[in-house]
């Protein structure tokens, strides 16, 4: 395995102050915000399709330390209703042709979830009652997710880019394993999951089930964790509208690596990966409220090492 970072975990630094943290942490992988629901901290993207000079440049910068990278991001919402998701889409685009350009095989990104017919605003279902759910849920996947992934497969493929990574998010129409399976038939295998574990845990399903479900489709792995309130949660439940600037008053918080599950729980996770055939990047991504970005990436790496290491020893001969 190796150990990478999504730049926005390091929000704060820029180009150069980032790079330096990776290299001084040893990371060998970076995966780069270029748009929509990230700032893209540390990549312009119409400065990088518009200029070979500035993508050499950024590739000398990496490799003179020793730094690859992972995949692009471009995680947003293209199905949002009206002008919100022509601009994600655009950003989606884009960020797809500059992985071209980059020679980078990954992109990640999330499903999208439009709204219903006429709405201003995305609309997640989340229960099959009362009955017009069911008619919203049609709708959304049949005459918009559908048809819309089947056209940007056709697009990333002509681009020359291989693997469209889909975050199993909240507020998504992908989610979960059965709905990534369900778009993946649809639209064919450039589709797979970006399996953040962090996501499954809080919406109750189980991390290490869902990577054996997958399968081969695990194109790429966030390296994040979660902790529940077992006191909050038990009380309310995980649906939590709570702001996350209120973090001690919510069901579940995003934590850094080793806060919400140790390192036994983390060695099987990777053991896992490396049992459906996935032995790649695990790409930390670190929104700990509670933590400054910087420890909180340190410590990410240090963990990382330990769960990784034993895993990774050759035995010894008998």
């Amino acid at each position: 395995m190796k150990i990478g970072m999504i730049t926005d975990s390091l929000p704060d630094t820029d180009f150069e102050a980032m790079l330096d943290v990776a290299a001084r942490l040893g990371m060998d992988m970076l995966e780069f915000g270029c748009g929509n629901w990230s700032t893209a901290p540390h990549l312009q993207l119409d400065r990088l399709l518009d200029h070979d000079a500035a993508r050499r440049e950024l590739r000398a910068r990496l490799a003179d330390h020793d730094i690859e990278i992972s995949a692009l991001n471009c995680s947003g919402n293209p199905l949002h209703p009206g002008e919100p998701g022509r601009r994600h889409d655009d950003v989606t685009r884009k960020t797809i042709r500059l992985a071209r350009l980059l020679d980078v095989e990954r992109v990640v990104m999330m499903s999208g979830c439009p709204g219903a017919p006429g709405d201003r605003h995305a609309n997640w279902i989340t229960t099959e009652w009362p009955p017009e759910v069911r008619d919203i849920l049609r709708w959304q996947w049949e005459d918009v997710l559908i048809p819309y992934w089947r056209d940007l497969v056709v697009y990333t493929r002509n681009e020359g880019v291989s693997r469209l990574c889909l975050e199993l998010h909240g507020f998504q129409n992908v989610y979960n394993v059965a709905t990534l399976q369900r778009l993946r038939d649809a639209a064919g295998e450039t589709v797979g999951a970006n399996l953040d574990p962090s996501h499954l845990m809080w919406m109750g399903a189980d991390p290490l089930a869902a990577a054996r479900a997958l399968n081969d489709a695990v194109y790429y792995v966030h390296a994040k964790d979660t902790r529940i309130d077992p006191g909050i949660a038990g009380v309310n439940g995980v649906i939590d509208t709570t702001p996350g600037s209120a973090f001690e008053s919510r069901a579940w918080n995003f934590v850094t690596l080793g806060r919400g599950h140790g390192e036994g729980w983390w060695r099987e996770f990777v053991a896992t990966l490396r049992s459906v055939g996935y032995d790649d990047v695990l790409s930390i991504e670190h929104e700990d409220p509670a933590q400054e970005a910087l420890h909180g990436v340190e410590e990410s790496v240090a963990f990382l090492r330990r769960v990784i290491a034993p895993a990774q020893r050759t035995p010894a001969p008998v």
